[in-house]
Formats: C-alpha cells, structure tokens, sequence
C-alpha cells in the first residue's frame, strides 16, 4: 500500500451572503460548510477538508489532483483561499474515536458487575475484543461514511 500523505492543501472558495459565509471546495464533491463569520469559515473549512479526505483515503476513493487557487472560477467578491488538511493528526484522532455499540449480558452478570463499581465494561470488553482479534490499537481503521 502506498504511503499517504500527511498533508492535503486545496482550494476553498468562500462567498459571502446575508447569512454568513459559505465555503465549498471546487475539487471535491460534496464538501462544503457555512459559518456566521469568515474567521469560523475559515476553521470550518479545514474540518470538512480533512473528514472528507480522511473518509476517501478510508473508502480508498479518488483523490483529485488540487486546483491552484488563481485557476479556480470564483464570483466576483469570492474569495479563494488554500486549506491544509493535517492529515496525520486526523488520521490518529479518527482511529482513536469511540463507538457507541449495544451490548446484551445475562442478568446474573449485570447482577455481579453491580457489585464491582470500580470494573470500567467498556475498557474490559475493548481489552477482550483485542485479545480475541490478536491484536493492539490500530494506526488506522476503516469507515463506512464518505463525504
């Protein structure tokens, strides 16, 4: 597998409206966000950026090449901007995220667990799963969702 890189930088195009700001990125489907002000546009954009390529890295979707800012169509007063997505941060934070998942137990367990306040179940089952699996924290993790 080919290594990723740890940083993506493309083009965002901010246009301003009675509401606020939007941005969207002219090179990646389906990625864009709205902010009150610029300063949060401009913080928004780089969390969409990252979400959306983490989850095409992730999907093993395409990756297009980025559009220099002078080369992107923009309306007057539009303002293109890059943003660089920090990918190896994303990347450790997103394989570190929690999932929330349904557990059935008999009641007998449930019974004995209340006697032992201090047994974190979530640490225990995460322990017990890894076991099982054979192995430790993964660096990265696959996902189901995609931007």
């Amino acid at each position: 597998m080919a290594k990723l890189p740890a940083t993506y930088a493309y083009t965002a195009v901010f246009s301003t409206d009675d509401d606020g700001w939007e941005v969207r990125f002219p090179d990646l489907d389906n990625a864009f966000t709205s902010a009150n002000t610029l300063d949060e546009a401009i913080l928004e954009a780089r969390v969409v950026l990252e979400e959306c390529l983490y989850f095409r890295e992730e999907q093993k979707d395409e990756i297009p090449v980025p559009t220099p800012p002078d080369k992107v169509v923009r309306r007057e007063g539009d303002i293109a901007q890059l943003v660089v997505a920090d990918m190896a941060a994303v990347r450790r934070e997103m394989s570190r995220r929690a999932v929330k998942k349904t557990l059935t137990i008999p009641y007998w367990m449930d019974v004995e667990l209340k006697k032992s306040p201090d047994i974190n179940v979530s640490a225990l089952l995460q322990q017990a799963i890894m076991k099982e699996l054979g192995q430790s924290v993964p660096s990265r993790v696959a996902s189901s969702s995609e931007c």
